[in-house]
């Protein structure tokens, strides 16, 4: 069960990266007001809700405790990430806030998951 579990815990980061980043990678057309929302930025978040939603449902066959207060935490954050980059997903420009909110949001979910125990 260890090496599934830890499957799902990489595919979880390789869906973390891939949302952080396509807001990376957009930071300065942010500047100029040209940013928008990639596709690898939407599956980026899809992933990790379902590798995420996975990674409970092992955690808790295999016995171990699942803090799901923590969890509700970073699904309610990573439900606004998602729904604002589907929401804007086909717009050619997303506003300045929108988009710098995505990332922080992105970035208080990775620290959420790193600090909080």
């Amino acid at each position: 069960m260890d090496v599934l579990i830890n499957a799902f815990v990489g595919l979880h980061i390789i869906g973390i990266a891939a949302l952080l980043g396509g807001f990376l990678t957009q930071m300065k057309a942010m500047g100029a007001g040209t940013a928008r929302f990639t596709p690898a930025m939407l599956h980026g978040a899809l992933t990790m809700l379902v590798t995420g939603v996975v990674l409970v449902g092992l955690n808790q066959a295999d016995d171990q405790h699942v803090n799901t207060f923590k969890i509700g935490v970073k699904l309610a954050v990573l439900i606004v990430v998602l729904g604002l980059v589907y929401v804007k997903r086909d717009e050619e420009k997303a506003e300045k806030p929108l988009f710098a909110a995505v990332g922080a949001l992105t970035v208080v979910n990775i620290f959420i998951a790193v600090l909080w125990t």
